[in-house]
């Protein structure tokens, strides 16, 4: 009788503690919340009546949306606040997209992307340089990984071409080339058109044209269904303006997206527009491997080129930081790992951060780059640590 009493007092006490440990879990996600919510008002500092761009915020844990925030305005002249259905341009956020869509490829036995890229299609040779080393030393993977090699040598004394141009015009230069900046997969650069040239792959090996493919295979199975690339001649519904300080006039903001700054209308590298609930439920789907298996996102997510360091590229060049396949990877110290892209393109400003062992997404997206984005995002990291909601214990209560 006694063995049973104390089994039962054991039970009864590890109940109540994991009860405890429950209830100050989420009292500490709700007060980082308060946190990170007033850190956000702050930022932005808006009067009430104030017309001017803001963001959208999702903090997510596993399937619970612990922050959602709208701030601003998505449309100045027209005064359409910023809501769950805004789209924003996600700028370089992009990349994962159509690094997944050739992973997809690589899954369906269309695409070897450690080959060399002139073995991938005779239709995608007359695009390249000559067929010659060190260009044939390049892969797919490289190409995803920001190590190619290839340089960024699109012309930029014609103004027309690089307000207006398109993904394929984007690499025409391409096949003029002579040399590379580097070995292929020996460092990092980050650049576009190695991007838009997957764009290419994408079409030649599918027969689709590149958005329809990313919509039916990418897109609707993330729970994306009204994700959109630019066009000028397709108008997207709740489209956000991206805006900077107006430079003649003080306290005034400036459009500044296509037609005003420079590769807007490129799609495989930067040209897409969702909502900050459509970014969230890629998150997960990447998570429940929706869309691509464990082992296409662990090539994904894994350490392939190391960013920190580089002597040619200062883009996200920070400590323990490498770039996977369409992703960067950081390790900071008392960290864990965390998976995350940034986007910067006119007056947008996207971040989306992962952290896989503890579950947690956050989500970003701002209409104005007037702030910087790394203050915001450390803030962010530091309350999510302290509240404990980085630990894996935590996210698998």
């Amino acid at each position: 009788m006694k063995k049973v009493f104390i089994n039962i007092l054991l039970i009864t006490s590890l109940a109540l503690m994991t009860i405890s440990c429950n209830t100050t879990s989420k009292k500490s996600a709700k007060g980082a919340m308060i946190q990170i919510s007033k850190l956000l008002h702050e930022r932005y500092d808006l009067a009430p009546d104030e017309i001017a761009p803001g963001c959208a915020v999702i903090i997510k844990q596993g399937d619970s949306i612990l922050l959602e925030k709208y701030i601003g305005y998505a449309d100045l002249f027209f005064k359409k606040k910023i809501n769950h259905m805004t789209h924003f341009n996600i700028a370089s956020c992009s990349k994962q997209f159509t690094a997944a869509a050739i992973l997809k490829l690589e899954e369906e036995g269309k695409i070897d992307i450690n080959g060399s890229i002139y073995d991938i299609s005779p239709e995608i040779n007359k695009y390249l340089p000559k067929a010659q080393k060190p260009f044939t030393d390049i892969t797919p993977a490289m190409l995803m990984a920001h190590s190619s090699g290839i340089p960024d040598s699109r012309p930029r004394d014609n103004r027309e071409f690089v307000l207006y141009a398109t993904d394929m015009q984007s690499i025409e230069y391409l096949k003029n080339l002579d040399s590379l900046n580097f070995e292929p997969g020996s460092q990092y650069e980050y650049i576009n058109p190695t991007f838009q040239l997957l764009y290419l792959f994408i079409e030649k090996l599918t027969g689709e044209e590149f958005e329809k493919y990313m919509k039916e295979k990418i897109f609707r199975p993330a729970n994306m269904y009204t994700v959109k690339y630019f066009s000028p001649n397709t108008p997207i519904i709740n489209m956000a303006h991206g805006y900077i300080p107006n430079p003649q006039k003080n306290g005034e903001w400036k459009e500044f997206d296509y037609g005003e700054e420079n590769f807007f209308a490129t799609k495989a590298d930067g040209g897409i527009y969702a909502n900050a609930t459509e970014m969230a439920n890629w998150i997960s789907a990447l998570r429940d491997n929706v869309v691509l298996t464990e082992l296409s996102k662990s090539k994904m997510w894994r350490p392939t080129t190391q960013v920190s360091g580089s002597t040619l590229c200062d883009y996200q060049n920070r400590p323990n930081t490498y770039y996977g396949l369409g992703w960067f990877i950081e390790q900071q110290p008392g960290f864990p790992l965390k998976v995350y892209h940034t986007g910067d393109n006119g007056g947008f400003q996207a971040y989306e951060g992962y952290f896989p062992e503890a579950d947690v997404a956050v989500i970003i997206l701002e209409n104005r780059n007037d702030k910087p984005r790394w203050e915001l995002v450390e803030k962010i990291d530091a309350i999510l640590k302290e509240a404990g909601l980085l630990n894996p214990a935590t996210a698998s209560e």
